[in-house]
């Protein structure tokens, strides 16, 4: 089968990884891809939103199946010109991606269908004096959210009043998000723990994957910044069996039938940003598209042929399918620039990925990368790399991710020493670390 995957960062290099584990050994095609891609298929330079290039690489390779790694593509519609030129497409149309889109769409779709979510308000940007008043009335911390995409960055939690003031104003009058920020949802702060939760679906049908847990702030102890993501694990413990049946019953089930009720069937990944609260599993986001760094670890847990899942998905035959539970666990530890997320040196050389790659069960997944003209790796982006590692027990797989970690070099490295933490404190308090 000849296969497209779109994006270049270290979840669409996990993604074509996966993929390329496949006994139907594909013909893999990625773009734009990034070095890692390319030792596993072939990088073709075009953008993962480019549309009309997209439609013709379609057209000239005989593509039968495509995949969307990032979220802008899908908000765009390039799923929607991809189906039209033929192929089979793992991606919710542009109507569907706004629950990722338009967090304002999804809150209120969420309110429609009764599915549990914090309380909020949204405001357009000619409300910002209302705005302010809804801050005054409710109690702290509040979050204040960009409802348009802000690559994982525009959701902010505002211990205080005049930090969500603040905050408001960032967004909505100096314009630090951009267009995203023109509307704002302002919610309830919700207490508890998050996790995620991946539904593949052809619109009727879905099959979970491991639930994951991210870990968003740049700081160890979950401080300081939002990035796109620092490190994550799966299985989650926090999600236990009895709250992924609360997931499926009261989120998926009810999204899937809400998009079908409003005549845009949801199909692709369905990502459940959740908190785990004393009341049950609460949406905190939905995303359209598999997380950065979650894929990181889902995927590699999954013993299924890939393949066989995301054209059972494409082609509307997930029914009678299902991905046994994980047997091992993953950690994934994220390599980023000193800097990030804010500025960044670029081009610096990236030493040891050989001798990382050659422990037991490590994959490392290039992200912000490059090859520079005399053919070293070089660093390109924020997050460089995501050392993943498999093994028997979380406690195993974060051992050797950070061992892993430690074999490779780059002037700057970043990256946070606490990793699968609150997995590893949840499975001691059960007795099966």
């Amino acid at each position: 089968m000849r296969i497209l995957v779109l994006g270049s960062g270290g979840r669409e290099h996990a993604i074509t990884w996966a993929l390329a584990q496949s006994p139907q050994r594909p013909d893999l095609f990625i773009a734009p891809g990034n070095p890692g891609t390319a030792a596993l298929g072939r990088n073709v330079p075009i953008a993962a939103n480019d549309a009309a290039n997209l439609r013709k690489l379609v057209r000239d390779e005989g593509i039968e199946l495509v995949v969307v790694g990032p979220e802008q593509p899908l908000v765009e519609g390039v799923a929607d010109a991809l189906r039209a030129e033929g192929a089979r497409v793992v991606g919710p149309s542009a109507a569907a991606a706004r629950l990722e889109g338009s967090k304002a769409f999804a809150k209120a779709f969420m309110q429609r269908h009764g599915i549990p979510t914090a309380a909020y308000r949204t405001f357009a940007a000619e409300q910002l004096d209302e705005a302010l008043a809804y801050i005054d009335r409710h109690p702290e911390p509040l979050v204040v959210k960009a409802s348009g995409l802000a690559a994982g960055k525009g959701a902010v939690v505002c211990a205080t009043r005049e930090e969500a003031r603040r905050t408001l104003r960032w967004m909505m009058e100096e314009g630090g998000l951009g267009k995203a920020g023109h509307e704002v949802v302002i919610e309830e702060f919700m207490e508890g723990e998050e996790a995620s939760v991946f539904a593949l679906t052809d619109g009727r049908d879905y099959v979970l994957l491991a639930p994951a847990q991210d870990h968003k702030r740049i700081g160890e102890g979950d401080t300081g910044p939002n990035t796109g993501g620092m490190g994550a694990y799966a299985p989650a413990p926090v999600v236990t069996e009895a709250v992924l049946e609360r997931v499926a019953r009261e989120i998926v089930e009810p999204v899937l039938a809400g998009m079908a009720d409003e005549g845009h069937p949801y199909q692709g990944v369905l990502y459940c940003g959740l908190m785990i609260t004393d009341e049950g599993p609460k949406v905190v986001e939905f995303n359209c598209r598999l997380g950065d760094p979650e894929a990181q670890v889902v995927l590699p847990v999954a013993e299924v042929d890939w393949v066989e899942v995301f054209d059972r998905v494409a082609s509307g035959q997930v029914a009678g399918f299902s991905v046994p539970p994980a047997r091992r666990a993953a950690a994934c530890v994220v390599l980023a620039s000193e800097g990030y997320p804010g500025s960044y040196r670029k081009g610096l050389p990236i030493e040891g990925l050989e001798a990382a790659e050659a422990l037991p069960d490590v994959i490392v997944f290039q992200a912000g990368t490059r090859r520079a003209d005399d053919g070293r790796l070089v660093t390109a982006g924020g997050r460089v790399l995501g050392v993943t590692a498999v093994a028997e027990s979380l406690a195993a797989a974060i051992r050797r991710a950070y061992e892993a970690v430690e074999a490779i070099q780059f002037e700057g490295k970043y990256f946070r020493r606490d990793i699968g933490q609150k997995g590893l404190a949840r499975l001691a308090t059960a007795g099966s670390v």
